[in-house]
This record gives C-alpha cells, sequence and structure tokens, in this order.
C-alpha cells in the first residue's frame, strides 16, 4: 500500500473538487464582509475596530489575541485564508520543506481576495511537493523540534493533522460562501428576521 499517494489524494481530492472551486470568483467584498459583529478579520492597518493584538506587516493586519477569548470570535473568509496560509500551511512548510520563514506577526496579509488566493495556492503547492517528496521512509521519521511535543510523531501524523486543518477550515470557507450567497437576512429561532 502507498500511504503516501493515499494521503495526497485525501487532500487533493478536497482541494481539487470541492474547495479550489468554490473559492472561484470570491468578491473583495465578500473576502471581508464580518457576518456578525465583533468578527476577527484582516483590517487595514490602525482599524479601531481591530482585536487587542493586529498581527502582521504591510497595509493589512490579522485580529487575535492571546490568550484566545472564549468563546472564539467569528472569523471572516480573509482571517480564515490567513491561517491556513500562515500557520497550517506556511509554519509547516517552512519547518519541513524549505520554505521562508512565515508567522502571524510578520506575514504580509493580502487585502484582496486574490492576492489571498494567490498566498493560499503558493502555500499548498509547497505543501503538496513536499509531502510527495517524503516518500513512503518520510511519512515514518520524526517530526522534529519544529513540532514542540510532538517532536517524536511521525511525519505521516503530522500530514493527517494539516490535512484535517485544510478540510475543516476549507469547509467553513465554503459555508461563509453559502452565507454570503443567501444572502444579508438570517432567520431567528422565534420567527423574528434579524438585519446583518
Amino acid at each position: 500500500m502507498n500511504w503516501n499517494a493515499l494521503l495526497l489524494d485525501q487532500l487533493s481530492w478536497h482541494w481539487d473538487h470541492h474547495l479550489r472551486p468554490r473559492l472561484a470568483g470570491l468578491s473583495d467584498d465578500e473576502y471581508r464582509r464580518e457576518p456578525v459583529a465583533g468578527c476577527w478579520n484582516a483590517r487595514p492597518e490602525g482599524d479601531p475596530a481591530a482585536a487587542p493584538i493586529a498581527g502582521g506587516t504591510g497595509p493589512f493586519r490579522i485580529d487575535f489575541a492571546m490568550p484566545e477569548p472564549e468563546p472564539a470570535p467569528v472569523t471572516t473568509i480573509a482571517w480564515r485564508i490567513g491561517h491556513l496560509v500562515v500557520a497550517v500551511l506556511g509554519e509547516r512548510n517552512h519547518s519541513h520543506f524549505g520554505g521562508p520563514p512565515i508567522s502571524y506577526p510578520d506575514h504580509a496579509y493580502a487585502g484582496t481576495a486574490d492576492e489571498a488566493l494567490a498566498q493560499l495556492d503558493e502555500h499548498y503547492g509547497r505543501w503538496v511537493e513536499g509531502v510527495r517528496g517524503l516518500g513512503e521512509d518520510g511519512l515514518a521519521r520524526p517530526c522534529g523540534p519544529a513540532e514542540g511535543p510532538w517532536a517524536d510523531a511521525p511525519m505521516g501524523a503530522l500530514v493527517l493533522h494539516i490535512h484535517r486543518e485544510m478540510i475543516h477550515h476549507g469547509s467553513e470557507l465554503c459555508l461563509l460562501r453559502d452565507l454570503y450567497r443567501a444572502g444579508a437576512g438570517a432567520q431567528v429561532l422565534g420567527g423574528g428576521a434579524s438585519a446583518s
């Protein structure tokens, strides 16, 4: 059994047949739309609505806080794509596959949907090539110190984790697109309508 091919197929099928086609045509308005009050977003630097910590470089910053509030705020498409680019794919590409250094405080977050999708495509492509390059033997080797308390876990476990994260957050992106497409109004339990 070729575990490397099976793991790659798990993510690439989702990417090719579900997630990436569903992101086609993403507008700038939809990219940064806040479906509820108090969302975390990618905002212009200095935006008074920013969270306690606004990470990044360049004209756009991403909202976050340490420790994360309970419950965590709803996040926008812009925030979720930034999370996938930096924490899910980018940091692992740097640690394991020779990608450039990347972190929440140092990343230049995208201000437009097209720029964000280009960043996502780039980091996804690097991840897939990196996993392919592991082969069967590479999946069995330990992750190493970049993964902190999971340093001794096999790379195959990390690959499974990253793929779960991509499928999970990708599905959230699709749901946010569905809600945007359905319109601004929302039905509230009890029969009343609420404005967005």
